[in-house]
């Protein structure tokens, strides 16, 4: 069997910045910040008190309210961003017995999510403990909190019957989610899989354990200017709720049908640090290694790219060694010719979303000629030196992207989409 081609023909997002993929990339360019005041729970007692959370979703827009209950809110951030892709992609949601044209047993699933129903197992434990009893514990808890569930309950709603399991990889959970989802194409065991990840992370747990590790930037009095990548007075991440999804498909069986392609998946990388459970490698030589595998993958050299999704956290470490990575691999190329930003400047750190909802970004960044912007960068940093693109987006014609994302562990993934 030859190589099989994949590309990308269906793309869905629900952001702080937008409940769809127009709106989020309307505000992603323009630079209007998602980040604001945590609601969702009293911050009183936390350091960090801000967030990039998702306002205005019903989730009884795509299913009844018994069954959302069912459903931890990172699984049903993942159904609104697929049944958009899928929708986009001209299939729409129902594959069962050969519904949508295609053989369910040939369309799989890798959507996942880095922490899982972290909500979910927090309101449990509470009330086993406010009960003294662990008999009041919900059998919906451990359906419900497993990080798989994301693609398990995508599979039962749209019945697709292929390849499905979830991939774990911190922040670096959409990005491994899409490159290995790409493989299973690659290899002929699908013709159509969803792909990318989904978060809803924001929860007493979540920020608080981010905030022991003093992670999170404490900026509480100017929320839209907290999470400020690359930038010298940058104090840590801003974490954010959503997913993005695509629909990838194999390249024959696309143009077969007629179908609107954003761009090819060309290449992807993942390596491991093996350095440190959260900090990145020195020199960030692990994600490095990444960014090069994935380019040969592609069959392209450094000078080729035209955009680079940087992780680009807002944290100390993260950017410098980021920086490191970029400056190894692209050489003088980032002087002009390759764009990097951090969109994370604009919506926070969506953790095992990251590398699905940016990924789409890039497959924009192709479609629009538009790179988006790394707002708040006020400051340069002599331990960064790369041209973020600050402030403001900026016209490029984009042939080829690359998405990076770096997870805690050290564990990268990196992908490429061209131009088709």
């Amino acid at each position: 069997m030859g190589e099989r081609r994949v590309v990308v023909t269906g793309i869905g997002v629900v952001s702080c910045c937008g409940l769809s993929v127009d709106e989020t990339w309307k505000n992603i360019v323009a630079g209007n910040s998602g980040i604001g005041l945590i609601t969702s729970f009293d911050t009183a007692d936390y350091k960090a008190k801000i967030g990039g959370e998702v306002h205005g979703f019903d989730p009884t827009l795509y299913m009844s309210a018994k069954d959302a209950r069912h459903l931890d809110m990172s699984s049903l951030y993942a159904v609104a961003a697929a049944d958009e892709a899928l929708k986009d992609s001209g299939f729409g949601i129902d594959f069962r017995d050969g519904a949508a044209g295609i053989d369910p047993e040939r369309c799989g699933i890798i959507v996942s999510s880095g922490i899982g129903g972290i909500r979910y197992m927090e309101e449990q434990a509470f009330k086993m403990e406010q009960a003294g009893n662990p008999n009041r514990i919900s059998p919906f808890l451990i359906p419900i909190m497993i990080p798989n569930m994301v693609s398990g309950s995508l599979s039962i709603r749209y019945g697709m019957k292929g390849v499905n399991f979830a991939v774990l990889s911190a922040c670096a959970t959409g990005c491994h989610s899409i490159g290995e989802a790409g493989h299973v194409i690659r290899r002929g065991d699908a013709d159509l899989m969803l792909a990318g990840g989904a978060e809803a992370g924001i929860s007493h747990l979540g920020a608080g354990g981010f905030c022991a590790l003093k992670a999170l930037s404490q900026r509480n009095d100017d929320p839209t200017h907290a999470s400020r990548p690359f930038d010298a007075d940058r104090d840590g991440f801003v974490m954010s709720d959503g997913a993005g999804v695509m629909v990838l498909e194999e390249y024959e069986h696309a143009k077969k049908r007629g179908a609107k392609i954003y761009g090819e998946l060309a290449g992807y990388g993942a390596t491991g640090d093996a350095y440190h459970i959260t900090s990145p490698a020195p020199n960030g030589e692990g994600g490095a290694r990444a960014m090069k595998i994935a380019l040969e993958h592609a069959g392209i050299g450094p000078s080729a790219v035209d955009y680079v999704n940087a992780h680009g956290t807002s944290t100390k470490l993260n950017d410098k060694y980021e920086s490191e990575a970029l400056r190894t691999v692209y050489g003088d190329s980032l002087n002009g010719k390759v764009a990097v930003s951090s969109t994370k400047s604009t919506m926070g750190h969506s953790l095992g979303a990251a590398g699905g909802i940016e990924s789409i970004f890039c497959l924009k960044a192709i479609q629009t000629g538009i790179v988006p912007p790394t707002i708040n960068f006020e400051h340069a940093d002599p331990e960064c030196n790369i041209d973020c693109t600050p402030g403001c987006a900026r016209e490029k014609k984009i042939d080829i992207a690359v998405n990076t994302n770096l997870g805690f562990g050290g564990q990268n993934a990196v992908v490429v989409f061209k131009h088709i």
